[in-house]
C-alpha cells in the first residue's frame, strides 16, 4: 500500500479489497448492477439507502457513482472495514457512518433516520444463523418504508441438487487456486496485510477480538429468505438474480 499525507492510501485498501473479493466471487460486480438496477426501478434514482453490514462501503462507492443524489447510511460493528470507510468518504456530506452490532435489537435506534428508501446488503448476513437472522429481517421490516426495498446478495445454498453443487465447486476451487498462484491474496492474507499498516494495526486487532477468525453462520435457500422476508411484513419476495451458489433477493414493502 502507499501511503499519504493522512497516513494511508484508503483508495488503495478499497481496491485490495474489492480484488480479495473477487476471488471468491468473480460475478460481483454484476449482482452490484443488477441490484442497483433494481434500486432505479423500485425506489428511483435519489434513494435514501441502508448499507446493511456495509464493510468498506463497497455498495455505497457503486451507489454514489451511479446516483449522486442519493445518500448513504452505513452501519457495521468491523473497527477495520470502518475504518477504510469512513477514510474513503471523509468530507462526503451525503454519507454517514454508524457502528452498531446487528444482533442487538435496538440498534436502529443508532441510524439518523427512521426509514430508508431502500435497504441493501451483499455478503454479509451468511454471518449470523437463522433464527437471528430472521429477527433482523423482522426490524428491517420496520425500517424500510411502504413501496421501498430490501436487498441481500448471498450464499443461499440448494441442498436438492448435490452433484451440480459438486461440480461447481470443484470448478470454482481450480480457478481459485490458478488465481491465488498468479497473486491473488484470499481473505486470511488480505487481513495479514491490514494487521501491518500502522493506522489499521489497531482497528484489525479489535477486530478479530469482536469477531475471532471467521464467525459461522448458515445459508439457507432462497425460499428460506422469501418466506421469511414475507414474514416480516414484506409484500412480495423473489430472487431477481443467481449464480450456481449465491442469489440477490428482493423484497418489495
Amino acid at each position: 500500500m502507499t501511503e499519504t499525507t493522512a497516513g494511508t492510501d484508503w483508495l488503495a485498501w478499497q481496491e485490495s479489497w474489492d480484488r480479495q473479493q473477487e476471488w471468491y466471487m468473480p460475478d460481483r460486480e454484476e449482482r452490484f448492477r443488477v441490484m442497483l438496477d433494481m434500486v432505479e426501478a423500485t425506489v428511483g434514482p435519489e434513494p435514501r439507502v441502508l448499507d446493511l453490514a456495509c464493510g468498506t462501503g463497497s455498495i455505497t462507492d457503486r451507489l454514489l457513482k451511479r446516483f449522486p443524489n442519493a445518500t448513504s447510511t452505513g452501519v457495521d460493528l468491523d473497527p477495520a472495514l470502518l475504518a477504510i470507510a469512513e477514510g474513503t468518504f471523509a468530507g462526503d456530506e451525503r454519507v454517514t457512518f454508524v457502528t452498531a452490532d446487528l444482533l442487538d435489537p435496538q440498534w436502529p435506534h443508532a441510524l439518523p433516520h427512521d426509514s430508508y428508501d431502500a435497504v441493501l446488503t451483499a455478503t454479509a448476513l451468511h454471518w449470523l444463523h437463522a433464527e437471528p437472522l430472521a429477527g433482523l429481517y423482522g426490524r428491517l421490516g420496520q425500517l424500510v418504508r411502504d413501496g421501498g426495498v430490501f436487498m441481500n446478495a448471498d450464499h443461499m445454498r440448494d441442498e436438492a441438487t448435490p452433484r451440480i453443487n459438486e461440480a461447481e465447486r470443484a470448478l470454482r476451487v481450480a480457478r481459485r487456486e490458478a488465481a491465488q498462484s498468479a497473486g491473488a491474496l484470499d481473505w486470511a492474507q488480505w487481513w495479514e496485510l491490514a494487521a501491518e499498516d500502522p493506522v489499521l494495526a489497531g482497528p484489525t486487532a479489535k477486530r478479530f477480538e469482536i469477531y475471532g477468525e471467521h464467525a459461522e453462520g448458515d445459508v439457507p435457500s432462497v425460499e428460506w429468505h422469501t418466506g421469511t422476508l414475507r414474514e416480516a411484513g414484506f409484500a412480495e419476495a423473489r430472487a431477481v438474480w443467481a449464480s450456481p451458489v449465491d442469489a440477490l433477493v428482493l423484497a418489495l414493502k
